[in-house]
């Protein structure tokens, strides 16, 4: 169990997408050292569940119906949660995520593709399903952080942390849409950090490695349960040999959110990769 933070403790915050295996692990976590969470989510039933996990552990927490990547969502959503706690003193921008539809079906293109109805090639690809990951990526990082850093303004201790991914510096095979957001997410972190950084708000990202969750555990497990060759190829390139666990990002989260540990960093992204961005292979 990690340490108390006791510089958190009566703050807020705000965790978009925090009904999902990683961030609703950040949100039990922030819960557990006293902070006053909000969970945004687009389906309010399954924020619901980890805020009475919260409440239930002891901690101030509600969730909120929001879409981010509505203007006008979003800003329901901030004044439902200043009436609530007042304010906010840390963002955490975890929506997201890919969609089939934005996705090939091989890793590398292959001429004799163009005739095969079942693969799916970069020319088969619409360009609506790419806008929709694109939008729900980096608008819907972008969005709620015009609306909520607008009350962080000249505030003692706020911060604003991005979730990227693996597939940001170096782009993940089949997934073109969902890398190019992310590498977008990474961009936009120090544009933001550099922009805001004299009003005291801190701007930096996390990145995730190879964690199962449930957006991507049909790509890397078969339907006995067992590792896809695409999770092999993973685990090969990742030095500790496994998987992501949630907890693991929590320190990270902490050492991020906490001023007294980190005041004087902006503007990074931190891998929690387990070694896959040190990896060449040989």
């Amino acid at each position: 169990m990690l340490e108390i933070h006791e510089n958190l403790a009566g703050k807020t915050a705000v965790i978009t997408g925090g009904s999902g295996v990683l961030c609703g692990a950040m949100a039990r976590e922030l819960g557990r050292q006293g902070m006053n969470v909000a969970i945004l989510n687009r389906t309010v039933e399954k924020g619901e569940l980890v805020a009475e996990a919260v409440r239930k552990a002891g901690g101030a927490a509600i969730a909120v119906e929001c879409d981010v990547i509505s203007q006008r969502s979003v800003e329901q959503a901030k004044r439902v949660v200043a009436d609530r706690f007042g304010g906010c003193d840390l963002l955490v921008n975890g929506a997201g995520g890919n969609h089939p539809n934005g996705t090939t079906s091989d890793e590398t293109f292959n001429s004799e593709h163009i005739f095969q109805d079942n693969i799916k090639t970069l020319f088969d690809l619409n360009c609506d399903d790419v806008g929709s990951v694109l939008n729900l990526n980096f608008l819907g990082s972008f969005i709620p952080t015009q609306q909520f850093a607008k009350m962080m303004l000249n505030q003692k201790g706020a911060s604003v942390i991005n979730i990227s991914s693996m597939s940001a510096q170096t782009p993940m095979t089949k997934v073109p849409a969902y890398s190019a957001a992310k590498a977008g997410i990474d961009n936009f972190t120090k544009w933001l950090a550099v922009y805001l950084a004299e009003t005291g708000i801190r701007v930096n990202a996390i990145a995730p490695g190879f964690f199962l969750t449930n957006q991507n555990e049909r790509l890397l497990l078969d339907q006995n349960g067992e590792f896809t060759d695409r999770a092999k190829k993973i685990i090969s390139h990742t030095p500790m040999r496994r998987f992501g666990k949630p907890e693991d990002l929590l320190g990270t989260l902490l050492w991020l959110a906490d001023e007294k540990m980190s005041g004087f960093v902006t503007g990074i992204t931190v891998p929690v990769d387990g070694g896959f961005t040190a990896y060449a292979g040989v």
